[in-house]
């Protein structure tokens, strides 16, 4: 069983099965007070807040570093990264210059609204500034979880299923944009953009979709784009 939210559905008796689902209702009720916490705060400072959600592998941290590194001298950075064990992550990303706090969950496969909290007040963003949570690499439980976050972004990549919309419903629901990521590898794989983009749209009709590869670069302007206009910056001229 997952540390934190009872993840475990191999439950033996009715009691034990509804004492796990008191509890988790508790948890994410107590996150849920937590998770406004957090939005207060990044709304007060003017602190645009993604949760980056994948499950593992699929070019999280790849797409961050060269985001962090294409526009740091047109946008303020900082970087919550969650992971599991390592540091390896939070080491690509402090190699760019951006301002990074790592988060080990130890057994526990998600971030939750306290951890991120926690992290917030040794880190202390600036005001009007742009603040990217890369959750563990899981696409279940971290749905489950406000962070308090503005947007929250699905990163899929071509070397995935194209029916992962539809294994993970709650994830593609919960996001308000898919990325769908490694597309220079296309030619390579069984993979269908125009299926998973179905299967998304069917799991939640109003997800925005960004094609793009790390990579070659390619859709990163799309990508860019969107970022610039959820932060209202006017001028943001970029080379990648």
């Amino acid at each position: 069983m997952c540390a934190t939210c009872g993840c475990d559905d191999h439950q033996h008796s009715h009691h034990s099965h509804k004492t796990v689902v008191d509890v988790e209702q508790d948890i994410l009720h107590q996150n849920n007070l937590l998770a406004e916490r957090n939005r207060g705060y990044f709304e007060a400072k003017q602190i645009f807040a993604v949760n980056l959600v994948s499950s593992p592998g699929s070019g999280k941290t790849s797409l961050l570093v060269k985001t962090l590194t294409d526009l740091k001298d047109f946008l303020e950075f900082s970087v919550i990264e969650g992971d599991q064990q390592t540091t390896c992550d939070a080491d690509r990303i402090h190699a760019t210059g951006t301002k990074v706090t790592q988060i080990n969950t130890g057994k526990g496969c998600h971030l939750d609204a306290h951890m991120v909290l926690h992290a917030l007040q040794g880190m202390k963003p600036k005001d009007n500034s742009t603040l990217f949570i890369e959750n563990v690499g899981n696409l279940v439980c971290p749905a489950m979880f406000d962070l308090g976050e503005k947007e929250r972004v699905v990163i899929i990549s071509v070397t995935e299923g194209d029916d992962k919309p539809l294994k993970y419903p709650d994830m593609f629901h919960s996001s308000t944009l898919c990325i769908i990521n490694k597309i220079d590898l296309l030619p390579y794989v069984d993979f269908n953009v125009e299926k998973v983009k179905a299967n998304a749209l069917k799991v939640n009709h109003q997800l925005e979709i960004i094609e793009l590869s790390c990579t070659s670069g390619e859709g990163m302007d799309k990508w860019y784009n969107w970022l610039k206009t959820k932060v209202h910056v006017s001028d943001l001229s970029y080379s990648y």
